[in-house]
This record gives C-alpha cells, sequence and structure tokens, in this order.
C-alpha cells in the first residue's frame, strides 16, 4: 500500500521548469508592453537597441555595434545606414586611424532614446501605481535577481 496520496507536491523539476516557464512568459508580455510605449512608431526594436546603446556606452564602430548587438555586420550596416538617413546618428572619420569610421547620436538620435525612455518609464510607473506596496517590493528584489541572471 503506498503512503502518497494524490495531493502530493510534484518534484522539484518540474516545479522548477513550470516557475522557469511562467517567468519566462510573463517577462516576455511586460517587454512587449513596454516595446510599445516609443517616441517614434515606425522605428523597429533592433533600430531602438542600436540608438539606445549609442546613448548608453557613447560613440563605436560599425564592428563594436555588430558584436554588441550580436548581429552580422553588413545587417548592422543597413541598420546604420537607414539611422542615419533619418537623421538619428552620424558617421565620422576617428582621428587617431582614418580607416575607422566612429558611429554616434545626433541631437536627433538622443531626443528620440530619452522620450521612449520616458514614456516606458511613466507607462511601467502608472502600471505600479496599482500595486500594493509588498507587490512593489517583491518586485523590486525580483529585479535585482533578474538582473544578475540576465549577467549570467
Amino acid at each position: 500500500m503506498s503512503t502518497s496520496s494524490p495531493s502530493a507536491a510534484p518534484p522539484p523539476a518540474i516545479d522548477l521548469a513550470h516557475e522557469a516557464t511562467d517567468l519566462r512568459m510573463a517577462t516576455f508580455r511586460l517587454a512587449r508592453r513596454l516595446r510599445a510605449q516609443r517616441a517614434v512608431d515606425s522605428m523597429s526594436d533592433g533600430q531602438f537597441a542600436v540608438l539606445a546603446n549609442l546613448h548608453v556606452h557613447g560613440p563605436h564602430t560599425l564592428g563594436e555595434l555588430a558584436d554588441r548587438e550580436r548581429v552580422s555586420a553588413p545587417s548592422m550596416n543597413r541598420t546604420v545606414n537607414h539611422l542615419e538617413e533619418l537623421g538619428y546618428l552620424t558617421r565620422t572619420p576617428d582621428d587617431g586611424d582614418r580607416r575607422k569610421v566612429n558611429i554616434a547620436l545626433t541631437d536627433e538620435g538622443r531626443t528620440v532614446v530619452i522620450e521612449t525612455t520616458r514614456r516606458r518609464d511613466s507607462w511601467l510607473e502608472h502600471a505600479l501605481e496599482d500595486l500594493e506596496p509588498a507587490e512593489r517590493e517583491t518586485l523590486a528584489a525580483a529585479a535585482v535577481i533578474m538582473r544578475a541572471v540576465a549577467e549570467r
């Protein structure tokens, strides 16, 4: 006769798999909602990522941008060409090595990044207003953990 009851907890591996799925789905859904908050509706996520990268890390070469965004140099070149045509970034020859070209934000590109970030933060702030203080504390602690997981 078995001593386990029908309500026995599933093995930890199954719980972990379900937790991972739930976290992934919640993260993707939240990211999708945040990505919808942008200053330029026609800009792709990849294009915005390039502008945001330049805003945070300063001018880069095409190869450095491609490496940072994990795309091929030809793909990054197409993205940079498009953003340059729109007036969001510039290319200038490197002072030390004339074979290199530095890509930097224009004032208009910086404005797009700042306004998109403002909209996203505002959307999230309004969403957090509806939560209880304990729920916000839980999310703040989760943010620290998620950042650590992402850096692995």
